[in-house]
């Protein structure tokens, strides 16, 4: 039975996943190399416990999650649980985002983001004839508007634009007709309003600012994307060299192992590593929505397009901001940047997509 499961795995998605986390291990490696090498020893074990649990995942039938929606709100409200005592409980680096243990942290909101990827599935898989009630569009608009009010006040803006998008795109692929979805843009832009007079902290608002140009406060807000700019220009087309980037190497180029680990590749790899880069990520959204396609089972269509849609945004929003495009938004390059909860809880979502190849072939 195990060999039988190990054969029907999708393994080009698999290796399209390894291939985008060693590349990113190598550079974790390379910009680590002259001071501290605890983040590429460290992510090394991620990678390690993260294939396990992709595994063990992916060996589990995905329909224990549909037919137990108990577990399903148990698993949200633990989310919420752990949301709020981040709060409380879980301050680094000015961000209550975290909680520290020891040699590790553990950041409940990349939790949160697989178990609405979940709700989300079941929820609308149930509901999807019935979506022009304005009934499930409130009740699922409550759900994650609670997570996501919870996850900014930490305040982490950009992961809370991951789980409102994972939400309206959930709900667009579950048949939401357009009047609603424009309603629901108009209402958007009255909360946007209404969160940059009264809600917004100034440096978010710097953030969002500066991306038109940067130069404006170029020793300020403008900083990061300056530096990341430089690194992938200077990159050229082949690239500086693993271990031979001065923007990473000097430390000009801020958190190049995590949000700008993009700008870090391209210094070194140069327009070769991005483009190869782009091609991988091509590679494992082409799969994964493959895989929803062949599936004839609702939840798990809805499944993998939820996890498409939270994967397609991180990569979007972080390789924009890396390029001067987008604002700053503090999110990482799935299965790339450093970061043990982000790269475990990927690989389980990961699984449960290989459960659902496995079982809907």
């Amino acid at each position: 039975m195990f060999i039988y499961l190990l054969k029907k795995l999708d393994w080009v998605l698999i290796i399209s996943v390894l291939l985008l986390t060693i590349i990113g291990l190598m550079s974790i490696f390379s910009t680590s190399f002259s001071h501290d090498k605890s983040y590429f020893y460290k992510q090394t074990a991620f990678l390690i416990i993260g294939l396990f649990l992709m595994l063990v995942f992916a060996f589990i039938d995905y329909r224990f999650f549909r037919n137990h929606s108990t577990l399903l709100l148990i698993l949200y409200f633990l989310s919420v649980l752990l949301l709020i005592a981040v709060l409380f409980f879980g301050k680094i680096r000015g961000a209550a985002s975290w909680f520290n243990f020891g040699i590790v942290n553990f950041e409940p909101v990349e939790f949160a983001k697989l178990v609405m990827v979940l709700i989300f599935a079941q929820y609308f898989s149930l509901r999807h004839i019935e979506l022009y009630r304005i009934t499930h569009i409130v009740i699922s608009g409550a759900y994650t508007m609670l997570v996501a009010g919870l996850v900014f006040l930490q305040p982490d803006l950009g992961s809370a634009m991951v789980l409102i998008f994972l939400w309206l795109g959930v709900m667009v692929i579950a048949g939401i007709k357009l009047k609603q979805l424009l309603i629901l843009f108009i209402i958007g832009l009255i909360l946007f309003n209404i969160a940059w007079v009264g809600v917004l902290k100034p440096y978010q608002k710097d953030r969002i600012t500066s991306f038109i140009n940067p130069y404006l406060d170029p020793q300020g807000s403008g900083y990061h994307q300056i530096q990341s700019m430089i690194a992938i220009g200077s990159g050229q087309f082949w690239g500086r060299g693993l271990g031979h980037g001065p923007q990473s190497q000097l430390n000009f180029l801020p958190e190049q192992h995590t949000d700008f680990i993009f700008a870090a590749i391209g210094e070194e790899w140069g327009f070769v590593g991005l483009i190869i880069i782009f091609i991988l990520y091509f590679i494992f959204f082409y799969r994964i929505m493959r895989i929803a396609l062949q599936s004839e089972n609702n939840f798990a269509r809805l499944f993998c397009i939820g996890a498409a849609i939270v994967f397609i945004f991180q990569v979007f929003v972080n390789i924009g901001m890396n390029l001067g495009l987008l604002p700053i938004a503090g999110i990482s390059l799935p299965f790339v940047s450093y970061g043990g909860s982000n790269l475990l809880i990927n690989f389980v979502m990961l699984g449960i997509v290989q459960s659902i190849a496995v079982r809907e072939k």
